[in-house]
């Protein structure tokens, strides 16, 4: 049974529609108001997050930055509903691309259900081959997360910092990682990944937009999988990445 983490400050009649439906589907559902206290002590394993918000719960950016961490650490997806200013109002905690759907008012709940349902079976965590992508760019993270989503579960990291503390706790099956990024840049993002027993062998391809020499020769030494350009067509880098999993399956 999976089971859906609803995190609200209040309860309402809308929260409590989408549960109900959700345990007609054998769905656990494990209710938390968003205090950081509440959300700590959670310790299930989680499918989804399903988020409601509210002006109450956007003013608090202590619990919302716990909540981000906890889902970017356990690599859960955030389903948001509420009204369109109030979600509007979060994105500077949760980025639009950590958000797999959104219900701006009015919400159909059954299309709530539906959009929960169709992930956790379809994309969740333990169905496909699992991609960190690793890029400062909001906009290519959404480019790629839309390439790739149909064959593969595509986690996001908009920083090298933030893909450390993910690979910290989870094992993906091979990381795309942006060259050119402030603080932590891939280089030293790879770097990391190599020197750390525990995900040393984690495979890496880069995905940018250096194509010099000296760049590329700096992290040959470090032994990525391989070196794709941005300006490559999409299906081209899609079919790069497939050879790369077609490979792993024959040794």
């Amino acid at each position: 049974m999976h089971n859906i983490l609803v995190v609200y400050k209040t309860r309402s009649y809308l929260v409590m529609s989408v549960e109900e439906q959700l345990k007609k589907m054998d769905y656990n559902m494990i209710e938390v108001e968003a205090k950081i206290s509440d959300i700590s002590n959670v310790n299930e394993d989680i499918a989804a997050i399903l988020l409601y918000v509210e002006p109450e719960l956007s003013e608090d950016t202590n619990a919302l930055v716990f909540l981000r961490d906890k889902a970017v650490e356990e690599d859960i997806p955030f389903f948001v509903m509420g009204d369109s200013n109030d979600i509007d109002d979060i994105r500077n905690i949760i980025p639009t691309h950590a958000m797999q759907k959104e219900f701006p008012r009015p919400i159909d709940v059954r299309n709530v259900v539906i959009a929960i349902d169709e992930y956790v079976k379809n994309q969740g965590k333990h169905t496909k081959k699992k991609i960190l992508v690793v890029d400062d760019s909001g906009a290519m993270l959404r480019n790629v997360k839309g390439w790739l989503e149909e064959r593969y579960q595509v986690i996001l990291a908009n920083s090298g910092a933030m893909a450390i503390k993910y690979l910290a706790l989870n094992r993906p099956d091979l990381v795309l990682l942006d060259y050119e990024m402030p603080v932590v840049n891939g280089k030293q993002v790879l770097e990391m990944i190599r020197t750390e027993s525990e995900f040393s062998d984690i495979p890496v391809i880069f995905l940018t937009s250096k194509n010099d020499r000296e760049s590329i020769t700096q992290v040959m030494s470090l032994k990525p999988e391989g070196y794709l350009l941005k300006t490559m067509k999409p299906s081209d880098i899609v079919k790069n990445i497939d050879e790369f999993f077609e490979k792993r399956k024959r040794l």
